[in-house]
């Protein structure tokens, strides 16, 4: 008859050796690479369990680095960045070397210092097919790349997109002076609408204005034209015989003509004003 194997117990933690660390499942370790030269492996734990021998090993969960995946390494990425792989394995806990901390891409941006423990991850990684998720992301620039939190970027205060410096013609240290940046495009807007600023009063008020002095002459050519005719009557009517009646107005200061047309004196006198301007 077999013997069975006795079975593996789960441990709720792990203390890695010659530290006062403690690792529990969900937390990212620091693993020890089979070459030397390599930078540890980075792994999310899974699960802890311990054999009747009370060996321990642990069930992880693969980073890749960007020089690990199939594509490589792009300019994209940062220093930092981390793929979180479909890849899955067994490994002894004794290889955990220590903890670190992998942060969200909007997290880790937010990072007032980076420290050398400090990771961030923004894909996930197939590592048999090479593909990401989520497969595209945001680009930003003229270069339209996606961001890299270790490189230095402006906003520019009219598009609000951001811009690395050499795309924009400037170091990095004439941007960092910078109090405010516009780009090539939000600038050249700029410049167009202080042109347009420049003439403060519009075609159409022009116009309107110009219309408004032409009626104004109109009328006054009009005022002329009716006192002048006003002075002709009179002279005919004297030529008559009719009754005229010279009167002065001293608050107006203007002559007055009153004449009334013989043969209707039910009608009401009729007065016109001499205008001074003749």
């Amino acid at each position: 008859m077999a013997k069975t194997k006795p079975g593996k117990k789960d441990l709720d933690s792990y203390s890695i050796k010659g530290t006062n660390k403690t690792v529990r499942p969900g937390d990212c370790v620091l693993m020890r690479p089979s070459d030397s030269d390599k930078p540890p492996y980075v792994a999310r734990v899974e699960k802890i369990e311990a054999d009747h021998r009370n060996n321990v090993k642990v069930r992880v969960r693969w980073y890749y680095r960007p020089e690990e995946s199939i594509g490589g390494r792009r300019q994209f990425h940062g220093a930092k960045e981390l793929f979180l792989s479909d890849h899955y394995d067994v490994q002894s806990a004794h290889t955990i070397e220590g903890k670190c901390t992998v942060h969200s891409f909007k997290n880790y941006t937010k990072l007032e210092n980076v420290g050398a423990e400090d990771y961030f991850c923004r894909f996930e990684y197939k590592a048999a097919t090479g593909g990401f998720t989520p497969d595209r992301v945001a680009v930003y620039c003229k270069c339209e790349m996606p961001y890299n939190p270790d490189d230095l970027m402006v906003q520019c205060e009219g598009c609000k997109d951001w811009f690395h410096p050499s795309c924009m013609g400037m170091t990095i240290e004439e941007a960092k002076k910078l109090d405010q940046f516009l780009c090539s495009d939000c600038s050249s807007d700029d410049d167009a609408k202080r042109s347009l600023n420049a003439f403060p009063v519009s075609p159409s008020v022009e116009a309107k204005v110009i219309f408004i002095v032409e009626v104004l002459i109109a009328i006054d050519d009009f005022c002329l034209f009716v006192a002048h005719l006003s002075e002709v009557r009179w002279r005919q009517s004297v030529e008559k015989d009719d009754q005229v009646i010279m009167m002065h107005d001293e608050e107006c200061r203007e002559d007055t003509v009153l004449t009334q047309t013989r043969g209707f004196s039910n009608l009401p006198c009729l007065k016109v004003c001499m205008c001074a301007r003749l």
